[in-house]
């Protein structure tokens, strides 16, 4: 049966949901999705995300793909505005239109931005609770710019990827290329963009967690250095940065 395949750039605070992949639980982003798309078409199959974000991780630009059976009378706009009004409000179909069947929006992938912001005032303000990561010790500025500079370029980010713990989740090649890597920093509000051709499990969160302990004097640049260039077997980052602060910002793809 010929069918048509719909991309959908997806907004979501990551705060009430056990992450995008879906799990027995049914508290997932990705679970939501396939239950609000079934009530308007009962047989689309799955939702075919960019890739998983984690428990408690945000996005802002999220894209993935599903599939309708050919005869489906619905354009992109109208999936849109139906999807979201069976969604929770924290969940939001920002962009809906019709593609080829050959667009996989996790294989057509070219690279994603992620963005990471931490908090540094002495008291968590409420409404940025859940959404910055709090780190009360000083943190050294120039130090954390330099940490940051290092992991610009190609490199084995061995040292900085988790074992996700299911069979075949794991990558052989941990051979990564970030292009950019750029703290900024406003009062109290320190953000960290990381542009890469694509990322590893909690490889941005691991990033995060040694940059800030190189920042607290805690690590040396030259250990974090050393870290990403000839680790041992089975060393890790220092510290895995909460996913609080972390937020998917866009996915690269060829044609926009």
């Amino acid at each position: 049966m010929q069918t048509r395949r719909y991309r959908l750039t997806i907004a979501y605070d990551g705060r009430p949901f056990e992450g995008w992949q879906s799990q027995p639980s049914g508290n997932t982003v990705q679970d939501y999705l396939l239950g609000a798309a079934r009530e308007i078409h009962p047989e689309v199959s799955t939702f075919q995300g960019s890739g998983r974000t984690d428990a408690g991780v945000h996005a802002e630009a999220q894209v993935a793909h599903f599939d309708v059976p050919g005869d489906s009378t619905m354009d992109g706009d109208a999936w849109l505005r139906a999807l979201n009004t069976k969604l929770p409000r924290t969940i939001r179909i920002m962009n809906s239109l019709e593609v080829s069947s050959e667009f996989h929006a996790q294989f057509d992938a070219e690279g994603k931005t992620y963005r990471y912001e931490l908090f540094t005032g002495p008291v968590l303000p409420p409404l940025r609770a859940g959404l910055a990561w709090h780190v009360r010790r000083e943190l050294d500025w120039e130090r954390l710019v330099q940490a940051a500079n290092l992991f610009v370029g190609e490199h084995d980010f061995a040292a900085f990827a988790a074992n996700r713990g299911d069979p075949g989740s794991n990558p052989d090649n941990t051979i990564r290329t970030l292009f950019e890597v750029v703290p900024e920093r406003q009062a109290d509000v320190i953000t960290v963009t990381l542009h890469g051709n694509g990322f590893l499990y909690k490889m941005v969160r691991l990033i995060i967690g040694g940059v800030t302990k190189c920042a607290q004097g805690a690590i040396e640049l030259s250990e974090l250095k050393r870290l990403l260039d000839r680790p041992k077997n089975g060393e890790k980052s220092p510290l895995a940065a909460p996913p609080d602060g972390l937020c998917l910002v866009r996915v690269d793809y060829s044609e926009g």
